[in-house]
């Protein structure tokens, strides 16, 4: 049975559009059915997208104009208890937010939810485990889709027991148990880009810096090192492998072990270990790039782009991290077999690099 319609005597459009901007409370599921001339239920049906409901589609039309008109809102807890997940995403960091470059995993991941349809939960936690164990259980509570799980050095990490309650993804970290989902950087590729820098400018002698502290980076950016020597033919030389801090003081301290080696080129396990080696070799009066090529690893921009000369360097994706968390999470990009995805490191190069003067 079709029922006929009313004729309301609505105002126009712009009447209506003056009114709501004017309302002072809520706009009530009653008055869209009043305007739009249909039943409270009509317009629940078109609210809850029910393809399957017999609607004709002036009227849903109609609906959604009134909807636009008065500017009416959803309820959205209502909605999450109907369907059983809402439109959030939520991100657990233990020190993202307050890491100027690693922020960019939150800012990729949140770009990514919105394409998507879907708003970003934030907890940074300080590596605080009771309230990281809070922030996930106030996720549960709102039926978040999922889950990001992101520490803001790439390394392995346990998953937290309210984490396993959820769809979750790893970013920027990997579980110690095999199968679990992420996504971190592909630090022996990023290790090859940076080797390769100096390869193609002509340097056969190449020093690299290494950290004196276990990661995955220290591993996987020397063993890049020694695949971009091995496929220029260039015969792996373990004494021109040195390690120090990661920091400034680190590079600096550094620089005369160095110079005793003979080369022309290196390549720093990061960026801030670059700026005090451009330190050091100031003091032994050479130059950057015609005395010895520089080569870091992280474009930390405050760092890298403002050393004179400028820093050639790999950049960590941290935005690709954020925003290929939210693909995985949401299905739109598969896992790998063995749930690590590797995220590609592209290269910077800027003028510490010079092609070698006897090459």
């Amino acid at each position: 049975m079709v029922s006929k319609e009313k004729k309301t005597g609505n105002p126009a459009p712009a009447a209506r559009s003056v009114r709501a901007a004017e309302r002072a409370h809520p706009v009530t599921l009653r008055e869209v059915a009043e305007a739009a001339g249909v039943s409270t239920a009509t317009v629940s049906l078109v609210v809850n997208q029910k393809k399957d409901a017999r609607i004709a589609a002036e009227t849903r039309k109609r609906v959604r104009d009134a909807i636009h008109q008065l500017g009416y809102r959803p309820n959205a807890m209502a909605q999450t208890l109907v369907s059983g997940t809402s439109r959030f995403i939520g991100l657990v960091a233990d020190g993202v937010a307050t890491t100027p470059f690693a922020g960019q995993i939150i800012h990729g991941a949140q770009d990514e939810a919105w394409k998507h349809g879907y708003a970003l939960l934030i907890a940074n936690t300080e590596g605080n485990a009771e309230l990281e164990k809070d922030a996930m259980a106030m996720m549960l509570e709102y039926k978040v889709r999922g889950i990001l799980y992101s520490t803001w050095f790439h390394r392995s990490a346990d998953i937290p027991a309210p984490l396993r309650e959820a769809d979750f993804v790893l970013v920027n970290c990997f579980a110690t148990e095999p199968g679990a989902r992420a996504v971190v950087p592909d630090e022996e590729q990023g290790g090859r880009s940076a080797t390769e820098i100096l390869l193609r400018h002509g340097h056969r002698r190449i020093a690299f810096i290494n950290a004196t502290t276990p990661a995955p980076a220290k591993d996987g950016r020397l063993h890049g090192y020694r695949e971009a020597l091995g496929a220029a033919g260039i015969p792996f030389d373990p004494d021109l492998v040195l390690e120090a801090y990661p920091d400034q003081e680190g590079g600096y301290g550094a620089t005369g072990e160095l110079l005793k080696l003979g080369v022309t080129a290196v390549y720093c396990y990061n960026d801030r270990m670059a700026m005090g080696l451009y330190d050091g070799l100031r003091e032994h009066g050479l130059s950057i790039p015609d005395d010895l090529a520089v080569v870091g690893f992280d474009n930390q921009e405050v760092i890298a782009a403002h050393l004179r000369p400028p820093l050639s360097t790999v950049s960590l994706p941290h935005y690709e991290l954020g925003a290929a968390g939210v693909r995985m999470l949401l299905g739109v990009d598969e896992a790998p077999e063995n749930g690590v995805a590797k995220i590609y490191c592209p290269t910077v190069e800027r003028a510490s690099v010079l092609a070698e003067a006897h090459a």
